[in-house]
Order: structure tokens, then sequence, then C-alpha cells
């Protein structure tokens, strides 16, 4: 077991905990989480598993630093025009230095996605785009991966933690017609990302997760809507029709159109 004498200043509140421990802490030291998007879903997780002291965090985002970001994507603050992966990393360092921070300063692809997600233990998933969604979910089951999901409009928000299936595609078959405005408050997207970064830690330790399980939260009225989600007989992806990630499958509506 590590010795955490040296380190529990700094994890001391949450060895404390028995459903963590130190055989938790030390779990969690030697994890290796990838975050996909490190925008206002992806500044609370990053911050949060820092902060939790995981061993390894894989960062992807092609975007830069823009002013209107930082109304929610907090860990930016400072660094307009700068890539967010890199900007990321800097926070992560002066935040925690013990975290080993590898940064992917482009967007994930049909072609690299298989690569960068079988690299890690856990995937967080923060994009903002459909598509991208799509295409983790696709790659991860393929790989047998578990992965957080959560998107975020205004006040409203969903989290689903899937671990095998049933998947996304079961939830959401395709892209819906009809795709909303880009509007959210900072602090419901914090709060989601905070949930994504719980949930990683929840499956790193060893503790119960929400998977098969749909969670929709409106945050200015605290309402809370759980469903679970019901494997789809007929997914491709869970029924293992599909063998690899093709880019035919994430345009437009993200059907899956090649096997």
């Amino acid at each position: 077991m590590i010795d955490l004498n040296s380190r529990l200043e700094r994890y001391i509140r949450q060895v404390k905990m028995p459903e963590i421990g130190e055989n938790g802490q030390e779990k969690l030291f030697n994890s290796k989480v990838l975050v996909i998007g490190a925008g206002g879903l992806g500044s609370a997780a990053i911050a949060y598993l820092a902060a939790a002291g995981v061993g390894e965090l894989g960062i992807v985002d092609g975007d830069t630093v823009a002013e209107s970001n930082l109304q929610r994507q907090i860990i930016h603050a400072g660094n307009v025009g700068m890539n967010k992966a890199k900007s990321a990393k800097i926070f992560v360092e002066k935040l925690n230095p013990e975290v080993k921070v590898s940064t992917y300063p482009f967007n994930i692809t049909p072609d690299n996605a298989l690569d960068l997600i079988g690299e890690y233990d856990v995937i967080v998933l923060c994009p903002d785009n459909l598509p991208t969604r799509y295409l983790v979910n696709d790659a991860c089951m393929i790989l047998k991966k578990p992965f957080i999901h959560s998107a975020v409009y205004k006040f409203e928000g969903e989290l689903m933690t899937v671990t095998g299936s049933p998947c996304y595609r079961c939830m959401f078959p395709d892209v819906p017609e009809e795709l909303v405005e880009n509007a959210v408050i900072g602090t419901t997207v914090g709060f989601f990302g905070c949930l994504q970064a719980l949930e990683a830690i929840k499956l790193i330790v060893g503790l119960p997760v929400l998977s098969g399980k749909y969670i929709r939260i409106n945050t200015s009225k605290l309402d809370f809507l759980f469903f679970d989600i019901e494997k789809d007989q007929k997914c491709p992806v869970c029924n293992g029709k599909l063998r690899g990630i093709y880019p035919e499958n994430y345009t437009q509506s993200c059907k899956i159109i090649k096997f």
C-alpha cells in the first residue's frame, strides 16, 4: 500500500471517508481519466478530478479560450486565445502538481477515437456537439470502457453513466430533429460537471454508480427525474453488430449506416 503520510494533508478529508479510505485513494493515484472537452462541464470535472488526486488526466480539446467562455469555463481565467487543453493543464499543475496531465490540443475524431480512449480507464464526456457524444459512446462500447455523459441547457441538465449495455444509443438512437439554442447558466454547467467527476471517482474506487439510469435535473426548481434505461435489442452497438468506427456514422443524424 502507498505510504500516504506525506500526502495526508491534501487528501485527509476524503481518506477519512470509509467509502474511500487509503485503498480508494491508492486507486485514485493509479487511475487514468480522459476528459473530452475542456469547456463548461469539463472545467468542473477537471478541477475536482485533479483535486481528488487522480493519477493522470488526459484532456482533449481543439478549441481556444474566448471571452464568452469565462462565464462558465472558470479554469481558463487569464488565458483568452490559448488552446483549452493547454490552458487546463496550467490550471491542474497549479492546483495539484502530483497529477500528470497529458494534453491533446485537437478534436476527437473517428480516426483517433479508439487510440485516445484505449489509453484510459474512465472517460468523462463533456463535448459541445452531438456527433462527438455518439462517437465516444460507440468507441467506449467497442473498447469496453466506462464513460460519464452530461449535457446542459439553460437550467436543465442530464446525466448518464454507461458501463456497458444499455448505452447512449439505447436512449437516443440518433440526433433529434430539432436542436435547442445554445443557452446556459454557468452554475448549472458546473453542477453537472461536478456530478460527472463524482461518478468517475466512484467508478475508480469501486462504489456503485448510476449505470442503466438517466437522470434529468431542473436546477431552477430542483426537480429530479430518474428513468431506468432499457437495452434496445435493435441497438447495433449493444448487440455487437458495430465492429469499428466509421466516419459515415457521425454526420447529420449520426444514425449507424456502416457496420
